[in-house]
């Protein structure tokens, strides 16, 4: 009987070797990434074969400028959890994150300053990657213009000496009108831009800096079409030389001029296995 002799998994090399090159820096105050950092297809088309799983996150982040974390809007981690994804990631990298559904299903936004507070206080281990808390408002969900109000009125406005920025995504459309963009603008809150066809979308600015979560990847190469990419760079460009971008969707009236905004730009959902190609090449195209 002849015994076959089992493959080994192919490695690279040296594994090192895969977090040896530069990682990529923000170019004029613009961040790009994806949503989260675990899903199985990207270990077929992104990460390179072999790399275990617990160096998933070491490895997107050398590739990428900023991860939006998705899995604290379902339960918030241990500030043990934070710290170790600050220290795997490199200088300059930057998180964004979701806030906890317990507090955006809450029947009294007014009344979760303790929930809040909490959630800030374990995220505040990412230290100075700590990007923007992004608070969703699910499809269905109007809230009373009073109490979100009084809820953004409660967002602590920093964290251990460090500013702490805050974006609004509302799912239900009935929910956007101006006096919605004038609230956010009177708390320097922004508005999430989605480019979707099944959410809202619209690119008013209300902040210091622009929240854009891209929702229309598709199943090629570069996640969006090359002509697609090299718009979507101008138009970050622009937004970061703090200028309103008029042939996007509006709802209020347009923004006062700054002279810049920091951008982060998010490839989520729709053709999911394909965004982190997106967002490299949106990267290459704006360092070039």
């Amino acid at each position: 009987m002849v015994t076959q002799r089992r493959r080994r998994p192919r490695y690279p090399a040296r594994m090192d070797d895969l977090f040896a090159s530069a990682a990529p820096v923000s170019t004029d105050g613009i961040r790009v990434g994806i949503g989260g950092w675990t899903f199985a297809p990207w270990r077929k088309n992104f990460y390179p074969g072999g790399l275990v799983q617990r160096r998933e996150l070491e490895y997107a982040s050398r590739q990428l400028t900023a991860i939006e974390i998705n899995g604290t809007y379902y339960s918030a981690q241990k500030p043990a959890t934070y710290a170790s994804w600050r220290d795997q990631t490199p200088d300059g990298f930057m998180f964004s994150a979701k806030a906890p559904k317990r507090i955006m299903q809450s029947r009294s936004l007014a009344s979760t300053r303790v929930q809040v507070e909490d959630f800030v206080a374990g995220i505040a281990e990412l230290g100075a990657k700590l990007g923007p808390l992004v608070w969703q408002f699910e499809a269905g969900r109007r809230v009373d213009a009073d109490e979100l109000d009084a809820f953004l009125t409660l967002l602590p406005r920093e964290i251990d000496g460090r500013p702490l920025r805050h974006a609004l995504e509302v799912r239900d459309p009935g929910a956007v009108d101006g006096d919605f963009i004038d609230l956010a603008r009177r708390h320097q809150v922004a508005t999430v831009f989605t480019d979707s066809t099944d959410y809202p979308s619209f690119a008013d600015l209300t902040a210091d800096f622009v929240y854009a979560r891209l929702m229309r990847s598709q199943p090629i190469e570069t996640g969006y079409p090359p002509k697609e990419l090299a718009q979507w760079a101008e138009r970050a460009r622009a937004w970061s030389r703090g200028e309103d971008i008029a042939e996007l969707p509006h709802v209020g009236e347009p923004a006062a001029a700054l002279p810049r905004r920091d951008v982060f730009v998010y490839f989520i959902s729709s053709a999911k296995e394909r965004n982190p190609a997106a967002a490299m090449e949106l990267i290459r195209k704006l360092a070039g």
